[in-house]
């Protein structure tokens, strides 16, 4: 088993619209943006993950940026190819003549389709992947916050990434009933994108209004403890000329009120949609939220109004996910029937 190893590494991949988290050896190895930077002329790669964020919207002709991601899956096979390649290096396997094949674990969104399972599993395999396995997002999330998914009761898990948003109940392995949004991270980026032009005629672009998001992004028009106002520079729309202005959280809860609104639809959706024997669980257990979008000040307090169930924010939600793909990698076999080989 010890040569064995020595051959073959595993990693665990939570591989998002936004952000990419590897886990290898028990430890989060990589965690950059989903995003590449190439040469156009060459096609060669300059730059991945966090560097190539620094570029984005920043180049000219002969550098283009892509994600190559969109709502949760490949959109760019060539692009995530690459990128996954890129990411993988950046994990230190040691100095061996031969780069090790891979053991993969890669979770996915609970609506994708057949092509775009097969997407992710041949990027994978020209990645260096040996044996590549697959896990639901919302499965691999309630994992991650140490839900014991084996037991028959029923848990409502709430995942907020970049690109959708995950909703599934929960029992015996299995995803009862699940829903699935194309509303995250970068819908709300976008109305920030969009109130800023209409309310402000300021021009800003992708990586401000993610800045606005996390500095003071809400989904309360009111909170006990608000963040201060938020300065955001962009270009003025009538002159032409850079300007600043200073925007409140207040106003940002308005801005992202109608997205926020089809999420809770689908969270009402999903509990509809759920046995009655369940529901009663759920009544009793809550709804956890998991991924990025969880920890937008205000969201728990408005679904919880919404549902008048109790709501639990992971503790570390952007890792959950990645946590929880680390944890059927160790266990292969305990796994076994939630994973897709």
């Amino acid at each position: 088993m010890g040569l064995f190893d020595f051959f073959t590494s595993d990693i665990a991949i939570d591989l998002g619209t936004a952000n990419t988290l590897i886990i290898h050896k028990d430890k989060v190895v990589v965690d950059e943006p989903s995003i590449i930077a190439l040469d156009r002329t060459t096609g060669k790669v300059i730059a991945i993950g966090r560097e190539a964020m620094q570029m984005h919207e920043k180049t000219h002709d002969n550098i283009k940026t892509i994600r190559p991601l969109k709502e949760g899956v490949i959109a760019d096979f060539h692009a995530a190819e690459m990128m996954i390649r890129g990411m993988i290096k950046m994990i230190d396997t040691g100095s061996r003549l031969f780069p090790p094949s891979l053991r993969m674990v890669i979770c996915i969104p609970s609506a994708i389709t057949e092509v775009e399972k097969r997407a992710v599993r041949d990027s994978a395999e020209h990645a260096n992947a040996k044996e590549v396995y697959m896990i639901h997002e919302p499965l691999a999330a309630a994992i991650g916050i140490g839900i014991d998914i084996e037991e028959p009761i029923g848990n409502m898990i709430v995942d907020i990434g970049g690109g959708t948003t995950d909703i599934a109940v929960i029992a015996l392995s299995g995803i009862v009933c699940d829903q699935s949004i194309r509303i995250a991270g970068d819908t709300f980026n976008r109305d920030i994108l969009d109130y800023m032009r209409r309310q402000h005629n300021l021009l800003i672009g992708e990586r401000s209004a993610e800045r606005v998001k996390i500095e003071v992004g809400s989904a309360l028009t009111e909170l006990d403890d608000g963040p201060d106002d938020y300065e955001i520079r962009g270009r003025d729309l009538m002159t032409g000329i850079p300007k600043t202005i200073k925007i409140s959280y207040s106003e940002v809860a308005f801005a992202l009120d109608k997205s926020i609104s089809k999420l809770e639809e689908a969270v009402l959706k999903a509990l509809e949609l759920s046995p009655p024997e369940l529901s009663a669980d759920i009544y009793e257990q809550g709804i956890y939220l998991t991924g990025g979008g969880a920890m937008l000040r205000g969201l728990d307090k408005r679904l919880s109004l919404k549902t008048k169930l109790p709501i639990h924010v992971a503790d570390d939600p952007l890792r959950a996910v990645v946590r929880g793909t680390g944890a059927t990698l160790k266990d292969l076999n305990k796994y076994r029937k939630v994973l897709m080989t």
